[in-house]
């Protein structure tokens, strides 16, 4: 089921041909000169995104990003490979109390600077184009 999009990505795999998202660095946290996590600000954006709540995590993770993929790799209204942009984001949600990870997570594609304006419709029902406003996001 996955063969095409992995095909497709090891075709465009060069790292000349990701984007990365333009932010704003706030905190970058190191030890022994290894990066732990750097806090970013992104601006606004359109985001294609996935929620997913699978039994574990790690579950709802690899299948909302395999289900962007295929959005990605030319299951979309242009039937075009969008391109990768790094990095992809993955929303852990918290409980009503907030004291507690859920199953649920949302994993996030920022839509390339050519496509902001008019991204393409997934042809996944489960994939929705958002409008975030400026985000704060921590990477690794």
């Amino acid at each position: 089921d996955m063969a095409e999009p992995i095909q497709q990505l090891t075709r465009n795999n060069n790292p000349q041909e990701r984007q990365t998202i333009p932010f704003t660095l706030i905190q970058r946290k190191e030890k022994l000169g290894d990066l732990l996590y750097e806090k970013r600000q992104y601006g606004k954006a359109k985001w294609a995104c996935i929620k997913m709540k699978e039994k574990q995590y790690e579950q709802s993770i690899c299948l909302g990003f395999m289900k962007l993929m295929r959005y990605i790799c030319e299951q979309n209204s242009s039937g075009l490979y969008l391109g990768i942009t790094i990095p992809i984001v993955t929303i852990v949600h918290t409980n009503e109390a907030q004291s507690a990870m859920t199953q649920a997570v949302t994993v996030a594609y920022y839509l390339p600077e050519v496509l902001q304006d008019e991204p393409p419709h997934p042809f996944d029902s489960d994939i929705i184009i958002e409008e975030w406003p400026s985000t704060i996001v921590y990477s690794r």
